[in-house]
């Protein structure tokens, strides 16, 4: 018969113990075969190791510290210290580039100048023991090379030829600006006298074509009229192809302008030219200085019978003597002395159909085929042939036909 053992259960009661510090006392064991040891450390201990742990990892942190600053320390010293080399190699080599300008300066001064040469010889003196200090320090190889102090120098005697130049070049640019302002404004002031020239020209044709105008006005009552781009000699005197200029060099708008000007004018200037060659032939004017008009031109009383008759001139009374002159460019075609009808008298072709007649003269200065300018003297005032008294009987006829000679001695060109 079996027995009943009874099982008492395994109840767990924890046991609560006190929290120690963090120094508190600590034990370390360290176990072999057969044996263990124990250490233990008390709270003292352990914050004396802590503080010397502290103390090492300071002073490894110091030291890194020192040691990293101080390499930056030296490397930047050592990059000034470059640097100041650099910088006195480049120094040195701009006295030396300087000094060689300076000195072929002074040489070509020291041949015109006495004075100047001795001024010259000093600063060469000083100049070569400056140089001579500075070839001393570059011998020094350890410190700075003397060959790398020459090639800078050359290098820099070439810069500084180069910014010369560029300086020069710039000088130029100034003044070629300034040039071209003043291009402008001589174009403006060519523009304003061609206006002013091409104004005068235009007027003085205009003067000219009323006189045209005046010399026409007796010509229509006769059903006549002169034309004188018709009926003139000088018309035929010019020709030629046209070749016009090429504009293709114009660059802008005031050349433009000017070359039109200057065309214009060339045009006003062989018309005034040629208006001056007609009017040349055209007796204009008055033939004696001082006169005053007996008997006007057409139907009048003979001065002898009374009875009506034809006048184909004007008289012009005045005093014996006074000097008769042509009013335009001809030719004497005509010298009669009588004492019948016109007196001594003298007849001029001046082309383009007009022909001037003298009469009633007291001398004539000219004879037949001369050829005579205007105001060339004929002769002088007389009461020669059929005549009451001393005066000129003055004709002017246009292709034959007698017209009235004052709308021609009333015209005036100024």
């Amino acid at each position: 018969m079996k027995k009943n053992t009874a099982i008492s259960p395994n109840i767990y009661s924890p046991q609560y113990t006190e929290k120690k510090g963090v120094f508190s006392e600590k034990e370390i064991i360290l176990r072999s075969p057969g044996r263990a040891m124990v250490f233990r450390i008390s709270s003292r201990m352990q914050v004396i190791l802590l503080c010397v742990l502290f103390l090492i990892g300071a002073w490894n942190f110091y030291s890194y510290h020192v040691y990293h600053k101080s390499g930056n320390i030296i490397h930047n010293k050592d990059m000034e210290l470059i640097e100041t080399r650099d910088a006195y190699a480049e120094l040195m080599s701009d006295f030396m580039a300087i000094n060689k300008n300076i000195n072929e300066v002074f040489a070509s001064l020291s041949k015109k100048d006495a004075k100047s040469g001795k001024e010259v010889d000093i600063y060469k003196r000083q100049a070569m023991v400056v140089e001579d200090k500075i070839k001393e320090i570059t011998s020094q190889k350890e410190w700075l090379d003397g060959q790398k102090v020459s090639e800078k120098a050359q290098l820099n005697e070439a810069i500084l030829q180069r910014d010369i130049a560029a300086s020069e070049r710039d000088e130029l640019r100034k003044q070629l600006k300034e040039l071209e302002d003043n291009l402008k404004e001589i174009k403006a002031a060519e523009i304003e006298v061609f206006k002013k020239v091409e104004a005068i020209a235009s007027k003085e044709i205009q003067k000219i074509k009323n006189v045209f105008t005046k010399v026409n006005e007796p010509l229509k009552k006769k059903g006549l009229y002169f034309n004188p781009l018709a009926n003139s000699s000088k018309k035929e005197s010019y020709g030629g192809p046209y070749i016009p200029i090429s504009s293709s060099k114009l660059k802008n708008k005031e050349d433009k302008i000017i070359n039109d000007k200057i065309s214009s004018i060339y045009n006003k200037v062989d018309d005034l030219q040629y208006y001056r060659e007609v009017i040349k032939g055209i007796p204009v004017g008055k033939p004696v200085w001082s006169y005053w008009v007996s008997s006007p031109f057409g139907q009048r009383s003979d001065p002898f019978n009374k009875k009506k008759a034809a006048h184909k001139g004007v008289d012009l009374a005045s005093r014996t003597g006074n000097k008769i002159k042509v009013m335009a460019e001809g030719r004497v075609i005509k010298v009669e002395y009588s004492n019948k009808g016109y007196g001594n008298h003298v007849v001029v072709d001046h082309g383009n159909g007009f022909q001037s007649k003298y009469a009633h003269m007291n001398k004539i200065y000219v004879k037949k085929g001369d050829h005579l300018r205007v105001n060339d003297t004929l002769g002088e005032v007389g009461n020669t042939g059929r005549s009451t008294g001393p005066h000129l009987h003055y004709e002017i006829l246009y292709k034959g036909h007698p017209v009235d000679p004052m709308p021609f001695m009333q015209a005036k060109i100024s």
